[in-house]
């Protein structure tokens, strides 16, 4: 076989990200009352998730940090109810984070992929999510038992796509560059990271998105379709 290594995204590309946060947005909202300030949830909703994209891009590139980032994606949605306290805003942070580690929706078919491939490579995460919640994610969904190691920025000290954390994600696995592949489903982060870092990609691309620049080493559907490359 080629490949004896694979880094593996988690976030929307094993665990479900999207529906799992969603759900516990929905959560806060009805804990915290924010009814009294927002139409409906889908209305809150569509006003958090633009802007908790743009935040996590803006750290991608290093132009935030951690801190800003877990403040100003509640803080945005709170100021308009008049609620300014960094206290309070932090307080209902680690409360979704706290909530989130407990979800366990994957996307279709992520155990039966790990279990699939764990017999034939090492599988590794590779990922920006944040230590305290990533572990908790693994562990409560059933993936830990399939991963050797999981890969943090906060441990590289630098997040993907940048080239340094895939650097050090193939030296603190004692991995080659031409025996792995980086599977994601963030084009930006996962694909473009690894396409510079001169690993080769595989994109899970659900929504059929278009490729800009370049082809990944593979673009597929669906977990399922992985089984039929490795």
């Amino acid at each position: 076989m080629k490949y004896k290594n694979l880094f593996i995204d988690l976030d929307d590309t094993l665990w479900d990200t999207y529906h799992n946060n969603k759900e516990c947005l929905e959560e806060l909202f009805a804990d915290y009352h924010w009814d009294r300030h927002y139409a409906s949830f889908e209305a809150f909703f569509d006003f958090y998730m633009p802007n908790n994209e743009y935040l996590w891009a803006q750290y991608r590139e290093h132009k935030i940090d951690r801190q800003t980032l877990i403040l100003e994606r509640f803080a945005y949605v709170m100021r308009p109810m008049g609620i300014n306290d960094k206290e309070t805003i932090l307080s209902v942070n680690r409360d979704f984070l706290k909530r989130t580690g407990r979800k366990t929706r994957l996307v279709p078919g992520a155990i039966e992929l790990l279990e699939y491939l764990s017999p034939r490579y090492k599988l590794y995460i590779l990922s920006n999510g944040f230590r305290e919640v990533q572990a908790n994610k693994l562990n409560n969904s059933g993936l830990a038992p399939y991963i050797e190691k999981t890969i943090l920025s906060e441990d590289a000290g630098i997040q993907k796509p940048h080239k340094g954390i895939f650097d050090f994600a193939l030296i603190n696995t004692n991995s080659r560059r031409k025996e792995s592949l980086m599977i994601g489903d963030s084009w930006e982060a996962d694909i473009i990271g690894a396409h510079q870092s001169g690993i080769e990609q595989l994109w899970f691309n659900p929504d059929n998105k278009k490729t800009n620049g370049f082809e990944p080493t593979f673009n597929v559907r669906s977990l399922a379709d992985i089984r039929s490359i490795l």
